[in-house]
């Protein structure tokens, strides 16, 4: 793999510096959703076990380099005490000294490292303080992999390095789902539109057996074969690009596979009526919010010849009711398969786990990413930065 892990590294007596993902949703001076401070707990608990020091990096929401009060790491801290159990030394402006002097045991949080424009533009200034602080460094933030910023990248650089226990998780599951995968590969990719998945679509062409495509971005493809799709969400100026996808997954032996039936609605809102009729017979008048039950039933068959399943994107509307159904039934169908362990299933991006956590499949998932545009970015075989950094 290539990189160290939390086992590989001598911690006793050492400050870690440990880039965390703690952006949590806040709402009247609270945190609304713990979920990203839980994933880090195994990696911070495991530092102390070790007789290191945690001192953890983040950032939280866009300051765009300036020092913006309610965006103060502050607020996370009764938190973070909550879930470590013990208590949290915040530290707005970071020393080696001050850090020395806390107990063995602390636990430290250090302000918004976006506070500074230096940050993000991986300045090697910053690294050089933020290495000045630690004794190693610890990289638990998957989700701010892609990303080549000071506290991501820059230190990785200056100190020996390691991945925590989320990142390692999550690498292994990525790894397993797309590196060298049990075959046949099945990838699901939805969402509204073509224009920003071209770069996920033409990595998994290569390496997929089958590639089920859905949401507003199944309406392009079906225009691009001269189905009129009515006033579904569609991109006709994509159409050759479409057409240019089907021809290298058909030279790359990958099926795409579209809907043969679809949900119309002349409306797009909760309760609408709505009918199902065949991929090809629109009407005019009225769009496509999702696919239908033959096409379902066709993408879990699917799924039962698979080993590994991807998934990004939801095949319908699924944030309103009627227009939920395929997305949900498809994920039910994959749920299933994966607890029944006859498949492998991964899946991320905001909409998919929202999707997943609705139809009450995420939990039976073998792994469900958080982390958004680094998940994305992984998919389209981009080297993320982050990653990259570390044991090299």
């Amino acid at each position: 793999m290539g990189w160290n892990t939390l086992d590989d590294m001598d911690l006793n007596g050492k400050v870690v510096l440990t880039r965390v993902d703690i952006n949590v949703p806040i709402e009247d001076g609270k945190v609304t959703d713990a979920t990203r401070i839980e994933r880090i707990k195994p990696t911070i608990t495991d530092i102390l076990a070790k007789g290191g020091k945690p001192v953890m990096l983040a950032h939280f929401g866009r300051p765009k380099g300036e020092v913006v009060p309610e965006l103060s790491l502050r607020i996370t801290v009764p938190t973070l005490e909550a879930v470590l159990g013990r208590p949290v030394t915040f530290i707005e402006r970071p020393d080696r000294a001050a850090i020395d002097a806390a107990p063995a045991d602390a636990v430290i949080l250090v302000e918004n490292t976006r506070f500074t424009s230096m940050e993000t533009d991986n300045d090697p200034k910053m690294a050089q303080f933020l290495s000045s602080l630690g004794d190693v460094y610890c990289n638990d933030a998957f989700s701010a992999a892609h990303r080549a910023h000071a506290s991501t990248e820059g230190v990785a650089k200056l100190l020996p390095n390691c991945a925590g226990r989320l990142m390692a998780e999550e690498l292994g599951a990525l790894e397993k789902a797309l590196g060298a995968p049990e075959r046949p590969v099945v990838a699901v990719v939805g969402g509204a539109k073509v224009s920003t998945k071209l770069d996920l679509l033409g990595n998994l062409i290569s390496k997929t057996d089958a590639i089920v495509i859905g949401g507003g971005m199944a309406n392009t493809f079906l225009a691009a074969q001269g189905i009129d799709v009515g006033k579904s969400l569609c991109e006709h100026d994509l159409a050759d690009t479409a057409r240019d996808i089907m021809k290298k997954a058909e030279s790359a032996g990958c099926t795409l596979v579209l809907p043969v039936d679809v949900v119309v609605s002349a409306e797009f809102k909760a309760g609408a009526e709505n009918e199902t009729v065949a991929a090809d017979a629109c009407p005019a008048d009225k769009m496509i919010l999702d696919a239908g039950p033959k096409s379902v039933a066709q993408i879990s068959a699917l799924f039962e010849t698979a080993k590994t399943v991807i998934w990004n994107g939801p095949l319908g509307a699924f944030e309103i009711e009627p227009f939920h159904k395929a997305t949900f039934a498809a994920a039910k169908a994959a749920a299933d398969l994966t607890k029944s362990g006859s498949l492998i299933t991964v899946a991320g991006g905001g909409d998919t786990v929202a999707a997943l956590n609705q139809a009450n499949a995420a939990d039976d998932f073998t792994y469900i990413s958080t982390a958004g545009g680094a998940f994305l970015e992984w998919m389209e075989g981009k080297t993320l930065p982050g990653v990259a950094a570390l044991g090299g």
